[in-house]
């Protein structure tokens, strides 16, 4: 019965270090925070705005909206962008640049996934187009006024 109870405590002392040792580790910066600073800096314009729970809000003059979402339930980074329904060049370059430093794939790779994206909605195929273009998932929008396409990586690529 003693080597039981040696056992048992070695068994509890061993959980208890372990317990201490992944609460005592030090805390990391959010992954999201250093993807927007460093679309900040890479990309001329591009200005960090402010952080509302898990989503990250930037602002650029080519873009109504711009944000960077972290952590949903079926994927690990969101790159959501908008703008006028008539959208110019410099949206599919930001959009372009900025998926691909988000997600680390070539920056034409980039532009022209998101250019077809963009460019698929129309009469035949639709104001809501979803496609898969180098392992990232796009989905456009439009309405009368204003275009948005949101670029997701899932969480098991």
């Amino acid at each position: 019965m003693t080597s039981r109870r040696q056992f048992r405590r070695s068994v509890l002392l061993a959980g208890a270090l372990a317990l201490a040792a992944f609460s005592a580790s030090p805390a990391r910066a959010d992954r999201c925070d250093d993807v927007a600073k460093q679309l900040a800096s890479q990309i001329d314009g591009a200005k960090v705005n402010f952080k509302a729970a898990n989503i990250v809000y930037l602002t650029h003059p080519a873009a109504k909206e711009l944000s960077i979402g972290c952590r949903g339930k079926s994927y690990s980074l969101e790159l959501y962008a908008k703008t006028d329904r008539k959208f110019k060049p410099e949206f599919f370059n930001l959009v372009g640049a900025a998926s691909a430093l988000v997600f680390t794939i070539p920056k034409p790779d980039a532009v022209t996934g998101t250019t077809r994206c963009l460019k698929r909605m129309g009469i035949l195929r639709g104001d809501k187009v979803s496609m898969r273009y180098r392992r990232l998932n796009m989905e456009c929008t439009r309405t009368k006024t204003e275009a948005a396409i949101a670029v997701t990586r899932g969480k098991d690529e």
